[in-house]
Formats: structure tokens, sequence, C-alpha cells
């Protein structure tokens, strides 16, 4: 196993990591535990009960925070004419076409989200192999590939987020900032559970989802209680 650090280890003590917490409790023990010196992101970790490698048990979808994520999220836009000037206009940190598949081509990756026009998916689809990896390459289920460009720049950098289950059926996002009220982390865990819960694919069997965490970025998990998770979904 790695080694922890003192931080770590100090915030671990009297954590008994079987035991699990409902939304309200875990998220007032993360915020105790984050005690790093920079603004720590709380992220969830669901363990699904799907399959991904089958294509009807793909989970995979966006959500809108409320609270936002309390990170500034760099846009990248591959759009030409008006549809770049939208995206301009909306906020987008860099707008380009041919220019811009070039440049991702040769190393830039200063972005967060990538959206394009769909008419330029003929310069995207080269960059499958650098943006595929990396979480980055637009996709219409996820809403960035539209022709409405700068409302799709507004809301990722209001904080709309995606989620994707991985090969093991795990979802990893981000739901705040240590420094968020514990309202605000509530108000943001709510919709994504209810996201997650209404992404549930028909064919799965058995237990949805299989458990559940919160974690700060530099202090150890807390695990919440799945059997409270469909009455703070409903309150959402």
């Amino acid at each position: 196993m790695p080694k922890r650090g003192k931080r770590y280890q100090k915030s671990a003590e009297g954590l008994d990591r079987t035991q699990t917490f409902n939304l309200d409790e875990a998220i007032k023990r993360v915020k105790e535990a984050a005690g790093a010196k920079f603004d720590e992101t709380i992220e969830l970790i669901v363990n699904l009960g799907v399959d991904p490698k089958k294509a009807d048990q793909q989970v995979r979808g966006t959500v809108s925070l409320p609270n936002g994520t309390g990170k500034t999220v760099r846009v990248a836009v591959f759009a030409e004419g008006d549809l770049a000037a939208a995206a301009e206009e909306a906020g987008a940190d860099i707008v380009g076409s041919e220019d811009l598949a070039k440049k991702i081509t040769e190393g830039y990756l200063d972005f967060d989200i990538a959206i394009a026009a769909p008419d330029m998916m003929r310069h995207v689809g080269k960059l499958g192999k650098v943006l595929g990896p990396r979480g980055l390459m637009p996709n219409p289920k996820t809403g960035t590939v539209t022709k409405d460009i700068a409302k799709a720049v507004e809301e990722f950098k209001a904080g709309k987020i995606e989620y994707r289950a991985d090969k093991s059926g795990g979802i990893h996002v981000p739901v705040g900032k240590a420094s968020f009220t514990e309202v605000q982390l509530l108000g943001n865990l709510q919709v994504v559970i209810q996201a997650l819960l209404r992404a549930r694919p028909t064919s799965a069997k058995g237990a949805y989802m299989k458990s559940m965490y919160l974690a700060a970025t530099m202090s150890p998990s807390v695990r919440v209680d799945i059997s409270t998770l469909r009455d703070y979904a409903r309150a959402a």
C-alpha cells in the first residue's frame, strides 16, 4: 500500500472505514477531515452494479450542479463563423477549427471541456487518440456536440459536469470544494444521485448502487449509507 502523509494519517485516526453515514453526516465528516493548505475538491465515488462492456449497460450523462463545482472551468470550442463568435461571447477560453485541432495534436491540452459544432467533427474526429483517453472527446450524448454553442459554454462554465462509468462500473465526479457549506454540498449531491438513479439501465440486474463514498483530495473517504439515498434524491 502507498505510504500516507502525516496529515492523512491524522485525519484517518478514529475513523471506522466500515461504518456508514447518511449524506448529512458524511458531508460533515469529510469537511472536518479536509485540512490541506489548498481548497480540496470533494469527490463522489460510486460503484455501480453494471457491466459497461455491454452497450445496454453503459451509464453516461451530464448534470448541472446548482452550486457549481468551485473550479474555474476552461472550455475549448471547435466552431467557425457566427458559432465561433457566439462561443467567444459566452466565455469560451479558446475557439478555433482546423487550427485548434492542429494545436492539440502539437500538445495543447490546457482545457477541461471540449465542445464542437456538428460540422467540426471532421476535424475533431482525428483527435480521438488524444482526447478520448482524457475524457475530452466531444459527444452528442453529453451535449458537447451541439449547434447551441453559447448555451453549452455557459452551462459547463456554470457547473455542468459529466459522469461516466469506467470499465469496472465506477463513477468519480467532483461535487464541490471543502470551502462549500454543508447545504451547498448536499444540494449538489442530491442532483447527482437523482441523475444516477434515473440513468439506471433497464437491463442491469441486482443491486444498482453497490457502494458510495465521499472524499476530499488529501483525506480518507467516508462511506455513505446506500439505504438512505432515495429520500435525499426525492428532496432534490
